[in-house]
């Protein structure tokens, strides 16, 4: 379980839940930006991926894009919309 240090306790009500089942990173990140896009900065999705190569993925894509990547214990991961 990797938790970030300022990760709200209790956690938050998520804005948006997908599950992307064992989607792959390519499908996966697609289907992230969109998912992501609409929302407003600061909101939270969380995830729910079960694909082997998620756990090390995402946290350098969240990196990437600005993303934060606040809580995941595979198959979970909570993400904070970016706020530009």
């Amino acid at each position: 379980m990797i938790v970030s240090p300022d990760c709200p306790v209790p956690f938050p009500v998520p804005d948006a839940e997908w599950d992307a089942g064992n989607m792959g990173c390519g499908e996966l990140v697609m289907g992230l930006r969109i998912r992501l896009q609409p929302m407003k900065p600061g909101q939270i999705l969380k995830l729910t991926a079960t694909d082997a190569g998620v756990p090390e993925d995402l946290p350098a894509w969240c990196r990437l894009t600005g993303h934060k990547l606040f809580f995941f214990h595979h198959p979970e991961y909570w993400i904070q919309r970016r706020e530009s």
